[in-house]
């Protein structure tokens, strides 16, 4: 008998194919009867958005270059006195995880409907998660209002990412899914989205690195990384975005290789305890042993080994774990006690990562 579960199906719109970008957008523009639209993007991407934006250049009223990393408070808060002075009724993102992220922090307050163009495969384009930095912290939340109302998935626009990004990106997105199998939220429909997401970004990665150029591999990319925020989306977040909100919050270390770094030792942590997850992630990235898998596609990859090499120090261990343990998901799999924490995170910090699913000698102190 089927257990019960409950299941959120999120309201969204996505167009996805090679040149969408070229002809979708302005329809999708149209089709909100947007006429005074704030363009997003990041400096170095203005080139890539206004080209974009030439077939309705009359409709964008301002464009806001100024994204940075982890959202600051001070951007978001620019970000939405030029909404307000330009009289914007549609917020267009153009770029990866961090512009996505700006045009959220716009609508959490105004409530402007987004359309997103990623050219990342961050995922956080199909999910109602919104993330800002004040200081050292950084907060996060959920709000049906930041769900992009389209996201137009081309993957033409990620041909010039670079490999090393692009990697890295893609493990991002490969967390979501991983972490959907025991999230908060998680139900058989997110369980399966997430499962298929793996498979395809397992067959996108090897193939990326091997021929960037190649839109097969990229195509399987971005589709992993849409499935990837849409079980994200309903699931929720646990251990392994604990950790990295944190990281990234403290120290601001770059999002997608600190995803990348942390994953294989939450799966290894975590994988004892949940036998039936680990199986299905084994089988959608191919590999008889999950850890064993996941651990050697990110050193194939050319993923930094360890959170040293992003120059975290040593003696920043304690102060990761006291900011990642008042939040510890209390359905982990595992029971997550301080020791058992520190373990996995100085874990992290050293590298390499764990060889199979009985690697639980780096994170002593569990239970």
């Amino acid at each position: 008998m089927r257990e019960q579960f409950t299941y959120d199906a999120l309201p969204g719109r996505v167009v996805f194919g090679a040149g969408a970008a070229r002809t979708a957008i302005a329809d999708e523009v149209a089709r909100l009867d947007a006429t005074r639209v704030l363009l997003i993007a990041m400096e170095q991407e203005e080139p890539l958005a206004r080209k974009l934006t030439e077939p309705f250049a009359e409709r964008i009223a301002a464009t806001f270059t100024a994204v940075r990393p982890h959202v600051p408070t001070g951007v978001a808060e620019d970000a939405r006195d030029l909404a307000t002075a330009a009289g914007a009724d549609l917020l267009l993102s153009i770029g990866g995880g961090s512009t996505t992220g700006t045009a959220k922090a716009v609508a959490l307050t105004t409530g402007l409907p987004i359309v997103a163009v990623p050219t990342t495969y961050a995922g956080s384009e199909v999910t109602p998660v919104w993330g800002m930095t004040k200081g050292a912290r950084k907060t996060t939340g959920v709000d049906q209002r930041v769900l992009p109302h389209c996201v137009v998935y081309d993957p033409d626009l990620t041909l010039t990412l670079p490999v090393d990004l692009s990697m890295a990106s893609g493990l991002n997105a490969m967390a979501h899914c991983v972490e959907a199998f025991w999230a908060p939220r998680r139900n058989p429909i997110s369980t399966l989205v997430a499962e298929e997401g793996i498979r395809a970004l397992g067959r996108g990665l090897p193939a990326v690195l091997d021929e960037p150029a190649g839109v097969g591999g990229r195509a399987d990319l971005l589709y992993g990384a849409y499935l990837a925020g849409s079980a994200f989306a309903v699931a929720g977040s646990g251990l392994h975005h604990k950790i990295c909100h944190a990281l990234g919050g403290a120290f601001d270390l770059p999002h997608a290789q600190t995803h990348a770094i942390v994953l294989p030792h939450v799966l290894a942590f975590n994988a004892p305890a949940a036998p039936d997850a680990t199986r299905r992630i084994a089988q959608a990235l191919g590999r008889a042993d999950a850890v064993a898998g996941l651990a050697e596609l990110t050193r194939q990859l050319g993923i930094p080994s360890g959170l040293r090499e992003l120059g975290m120090h040593e003696s920043q261990v304690d102060e990761v774990t006291d900011l990642v343990a008042p939040g510890v998901p209390a359905d982990n799999p595992r029971r997550v006690d301080r020791p058992a924490l520190r373990a996995l995170i100085h874990a992290a910090w050293a590298g390499p990562p764990p060889h199979g699913s009985d690697a639980t000698s780096t994170h002593q102190g569990q239970t």
